[in-house]
């Protein structure tokens, strides 16, 4: 079994994720920012289940807003346990509204969290991983970098930054003997804290300029989960499961990609066509080794 660090554990698909993980018998690391402050219940309800259970469920601290804090929570695994073989990038936040009344900063900020944190992250855990030859990055991904929802415009795009940050980044470790995988939940419209929590545009002016599709906006939520066939229960608990079933599979026969997708959006049929196109155009510039991943 793996030792596994996950980022953005305190709720939804990651905290899924690390309950999952730790029943399946790996020994799995909780990051969340503030365990001991805002996310205290939270983080003692997954202590709770290790005592009680028997698992390997450990709750750390990471802020993947900071460079510190990315670094002190692989030193604290390392320290704790003496690997690492699996970081799973979860964390992440959602702004729903028009795109023309979100600040630069307000998209930047989103950025440097869904985006940037991803980078930190991978900059604290791959010296580790290199050194070692092996291990495996998974990035929890969307599939609104595929189908580009409307009114969700900065999480869209640094959703598909993250995405494209995954793909070039994969083409660097495989030579080294790191695997990616990236997993893409669909739209989920319960047992994520991602609509209800959901951030909005501060400069409210512009917004308010928008006005006439204010009733569209308005129903997000229903639009959403009218795309799921009648009797769906979409519970994200299926991300776990599929996280889970992955990272079961023998080192290096991991998917590359993975579509959890209630909705029937085709997204697979998208992801084949590109894959096909990148690898061709990869192959053709001669590079084609930083496609296989090389195996110890």
């Amino acid at each position: 079994m793996s030792t596994v660090l996950i980022t953005g554990a305190a709720t939804g698909i990651g905290n899924l994720t690390a309950k999952a993980l730790a029943r399946a018998g790996h020994r799995v690391h909780a990051t969340m920012r503030s365990p001991e402050g805002r996310n205290a219940p939270r983080a003692q309800e997954l202590r709770d289940i290790a005592a009680a259970e028997g698992v390997d469920l450990r709750v750390a601290e990471l802020d993947v807003s900071s460079q510190e804090s990315a670094d002190a929570a692989v030193v604290a695994v390392l320290a704790d346990g003496g690997d690492l073989d699996v970081v799973i990038h979860n964390a992440g936040h959602l702004l729903v509204g028009y795109v023309e009344a979100f600040t630069a900063e307000e998209m930047a900020h989103l950025i440097d969290v869904n985006t940037l944190g991803v980078q930190r992250l991978n900059r604290a855990a791959l010296p580790h991983l290199r050194r070692r030859g092996s291990g495996t990055l998974l990035y929890v991904g969307s599939t609104t970098s595929v189908t580009t929802p409307p009114f969700l415009g900065p999480y869209v795009v640094s959703k598909a930054a993250m995405d494209s940050l995954a793909l070039v980044t994969s083409y660097e470790v495989a030579p080294l003997g790191i695997e990616t995988v990236i997993v893409m939940p669909g739209a989920f419209t319960e047992g994520t804290d991602h609509f209800p929590k959901a951030g909005r545009a501060a400069d409210t002016a512009v917004a308010e300029a928008y006005q006439a599709l204010d009733p569209l906006v308005a129903r997000n939520e229903e639009a959403t989960a009218s795309l799921f066939t009648p009797g769906t229960h979409a519970d994200p608990v299926v991300v776990a499961e599929e996280i889970t079933r992955i990272l079961a599979l023998p080192y290096g026969e991991r998917p590359f990609r993975s579509v959890v997708d209630l909705t029937n959006s085709s997204v697979e049929q998208a992801n084949d066509a590109v894959t096909e196109a990148r690898t061709d155009f990869v192959r053709r510039m001669g590079f084609g080794e930083v496609l296989e991943l090389r195996r110890a």
